[in-house]
């Protein structure tokens, strides 16, 4: 049996010793490669962080408390609320020959035809004008108030219908608390970033109560929606020329299509639904 060196080496070959010095010099640098990278590489910051969408996003109060009338029942609208709402767009202005508000010589005619004629051609329809003034929830009722509303304020004389009983205001609502949404991802250089796009239905519902009167039919050379050819010019002008003439008005189009209380958020959104259906 023999007996085991303690201070015998484990390198038996000058094979196993070049790897051992290799080992001994490669490893270090190595290490020291890599604890350089980690110390110089610094997280750089996220370029969408001060984007003003971003920035609004994080800022945003989880609840709102929103005081104001409530939108009025279908039916229960006064004349007035439905002359301005519906109405004016064309009666305004004279959109297509429709008489205008306060014109007694206009009026005279169509108020000696009476009450019942004159409603029926708001809710059938008549010429340019679209059956309801193109406001699908408009009721007999509310067309009644309406017709008796203008034709008084042009010269007439009808009995004013009673008045819709006022529903009972709703406390305000608090809305429910809602996670804040993390900040969207940043853009690649170059990217031109997407505007904030309204909301489609709320789009559609300004384009049906306001500007469907005119814009469904034609009206007075207002482009109709889907109509590629009459919409491609006022597209390639952008969207910032087309606000501008839907909030000031051009031609026969009063400003905001005649509905003053819309706001620029909402002309908006119908200009955009509009154009979405015509491309």
């Amino acid at each position: 049996m023999s007996e085991h060196d303690p201070h015998s080496s484990f390198i038996k070959t000058p094979k196993q010793l070049i790897i051992i010095i290799l080992l001994a010099f490669l490893v270090p640098v190595i290490l020291i490669i890599m604890l350089v990278k980690l110390v110089t590489t610094t997280s750089s910051p996220d370029p969408g962080t001060l984007d003003p969408d971003a920035v609004a996003s994080r800022l945003r109060p989880v609840g709102t408390v929103e005081f104001g009338e409530p939108q009025a029942a279908p039916g229960q609208r006064t004349g007035e609320a439905v002359v301005k709402a519906v109405c004016l767009t064309c009666h305004q202005a004279g959109v297509a020959n429709a008489p205008k508000l306060g014109d007694e010589q206009a009026w005279a005619p169509r108020i000696k035809q009476g009450l019942d004629t004159m409603v029926q051609s708001v809710i059938k329809g008549k010429g340019a004008m679209p059956p309801k003034g193109g406001d699908a929830a408009l009721t007999e009722e509310e067309a009644v108030r309406a017709v008796v509303y203008m034709a008084n304020e042009s010269g007439g004389k009808f009995k004013e219908p009673p008045a819709p009983q006022e529903a009972a205001k709703p406390a305000p609502q608090v809305q429910a608390a809602v996670p804040i949404p993390p900040p969207p991802p940043p853009a690649e250089k170059g990217a031109a970033q997407k505007p904030v796009a309204a909301a489609a239905g709320e789009g559609k519902a300004v384009f049906e109560k306001t500007c469907f009167a005119c814009h469904a039919t034609g009206v007075a050379g207002a482009p109709k929606v889907g109509d590629k050819a009459a919409w491609a010019p006022r597209i390639k002008e952008g969207m910032d020329v087309m606000m501008e003439i839907a909030m000031k008005g051009k031609g026969a189009m009063p400003p905001k299509g005649g509905n003053p209380s819309l706001t620029e958020a909402q002309v908006r959104a119908a200009v955009e639904y509009m154009v979405s259906q015509s491309k």
